[in-house]
């Protein structure tokens, strides 16, 4: 099989993303007074509306309706006020009533947008990018300096409830495949869920990846959903199909259906571009079919033939009258919204001289950038403290990240670092009290010994000496003791630099200041 950088040469992918992101942070189900809750014992969420039971009629929740609002207005959509509730059928024991009660059409979002910076490795996958100058445009994206940025369409976001949950015991991985038996747990029935379906405007594997990665944010930010990927509260369908470069017809698509990390789709995606152009270049056929992707195989598998929208038998709800949304219920709404990343990027970028890449990388986690708002305003109240800026940004991008990572399920405000310590910390950095290895120790003992970073470093005698006549004393020594090094360095091989260095800081016990040695060093030995 072909890999991705050589399909990429004759192929282009044409992908869309459906996103599915259940509205955690409200009480209540979309249609009934069902509690919300993750985890809790199996079917003791449940009532007549939610089980579908003859009779029962279903209740709108006004702050679902709020919640979907908020996500319109935060991706550039237009909200319509005009609206209505479908039923969509379909036989599948996880859905006690045998419908969906799902919108139509016209949703209450619809025709929005979403700008994707690319940048790094991701934006090599786009094919002849190269070709394209900074400030050129091809297509929907535009090139930058590092990357492009690919501009999105989003179709709508519609709202609709959730299925309940399959559990199936005895198989492998838990799934229906080998079980032994199957139950069903309907305490996710009902559930308010909003799917969002994009324009077939991504290219690569990689665009997918940080557009589901982004709207994830936004939607943290807005505080409608805790997206959990583990607990399936944000899944994504991957629609990808193939064409001939140079052609506009669209390919026979296939889906990958509830994608439930960034890198299972971006890795399921580029194993299903890569298969799809091994079958149509033998003369094969690409069937319409839903297909799992399989990470341990590292494999797309197929799952069943793709339904049609004339399948799912779509009709009017007869139990929900029409939407008619007035324009005070939106304006209140939009006086909800808050600071959305891109914007609290361009802030962090005008206010505190950032570059564009460390202020998209700090609002990446709505933590991360709060901690850095955190730590700027008591910067404030230094002589000149928008210097502290950038080393505090590295240290949350690169040391805070990392740890994190490492710590999994571990949350930064948990964390024995607080504001005044991170500060504190590249300020004992940036006026040479310890160098930038030694940074790194004192911030690893921050996370493991709950200590100031002053204390530390006074404990561990770290602080460095910065006085240059006593480092020009032992500089002296150092040269004195080693003229066969002298020799070599003056005869070109300029290597020898390190050897000294190293001889200064062991006569220093570690702490004197590498900076000032090594120019002193290159002033006495030029």
């Amino acid at each position: 099989m072909k890999t991705l950088e050589e399909v990429f040469e004759t192929w282009e992918a044409v992908i869309g993303l459906e996103i599915h992101a259940e509205l955690t942070t409200l009480e209540t189900k979309m249609f009934c007074g069902c509690k919300l809750e993750f985890g809790a014992a199996p079917n003791t969420h449940t009532c007549p509306v939610c089980l579908g039971l003859p009779g029962a009629l279903p209740v709108p929740n006004r702050a679902a309706i709020e919640s979907i609002v908020l996500a319109g207005l935060a991706t550039n959509c237009d909200i319509e006020k005009h609206s209505m509730f479908y039923r969509k059928n379909y036989m599948y024991p996880d859905m006690a009533k045998n419908f969906q009660t799902t919108q139509g059409p016209i949703a209450f979002c619809m025709r929005g947008h979403l700008d994707l910076d690319v940048d790094g490795r991701g934006a090599t996958e786009r094919y002849r990018l190269d070709a394209l100058a900074p400030g050129e445009t091809e297509d929907n994206i535009t090139r930058t300096e590092d990357g492009y940025v690919a501009h999105v369409g989003i179709t709508r976001i519609h709202m609709e409830e959730d299925a309940g949950k399959m559990v199936h015991l005895g198989g492998g991985e838990g799934r229906i495949a080998g079980a032994t038996q199957s139950l069903v747990d309907y305490n996710r029935a009902g559930t308010p869920l909003i799917e969002l379906v994009t324009e077939p405007d991504l290219r690569t594997p990689e665009e997918a990846r940080l557009f589901m990665q982004k709207l994830r944010q936004i939607y943290l930010a807005l505080g409608i959903s805790d997206c959990s990927m583990e607990e399936g509260s944000l899944r994504c369908d991957g629609n990808v199909s193939l064409r001939r470069r140079g052609t506009t017809a669209f390919g026979t698509k296939t889906e990958q259906k509830n994608m439930n990390s960034f890198k299972n789709l971006h890795d399921g995606l580029a194993y299903e571009i890569c298969r799809q152009a091994e079958v149509l270049e033998e003369g094969g056929v690409i069937y319409q079919e839903t297909r799992h992707w399989d990470p341990s195989a590292k494999r797309t598998i197929v799952m069943r033939v793709k339904e049609t929208a004339d399948d799912y038998r779509l009709f009017p709800e007869p139990d929900l009258a029409p939407y008619d949304l007035s324009d005070e219920f939106i304006e209140g709404v939009r006086a909800k919204l808050p600071e959305l990343p891109d914007q609290k990027a361009a802030r962090f970028a005008a206010d505190f001289g950032l570059t564009s890449y460390d202020a998209r990388h700090l609002v990446d986690h709505r933590a991360t950038a709060d901690f850095f708002d955190e730590c700027m305003a008591l910067a404030k109240a230094e002589a000149d403290g928008s210097k502290f800026a950038k080393p505090l940004a590295n240290l949350i991008i690169n040391d805070v990240a990392a740890w994190l990572n490492a710590h999994e399920g571990t949350l930064l405000a948990d964390t024995p670092l607080t504001a005044a310590r991170a500060l504190s910390l590249v300020k004992m950095l940036a006026d040479d009290t310890i160098s930038s290895k030694q940074a790194k120790e004192v911030f690893a003992a921050i996370m493991d010994e709950d200590k100031d970073p002053e204390a530390i470093v006074e404990a561990r005698g770290m602080k460095q000496v910065s006085d240059t006549g006593a480092i020009e004393a032992v500089v002296d020594e150092v040269i004195a003791a080693n003229p066969d090094e002298v020799a070599r360095y003056r005869d070109g091989n300029t290597k020898v630099i390190g050897f000294f260095v190293g001889q200064c800081m062991k006569a220093m016990r570690g702490q004197g200041n590498p900076k000032i040695i090594n120019e002193l060093l290159a002033k006495k030995l030029g």
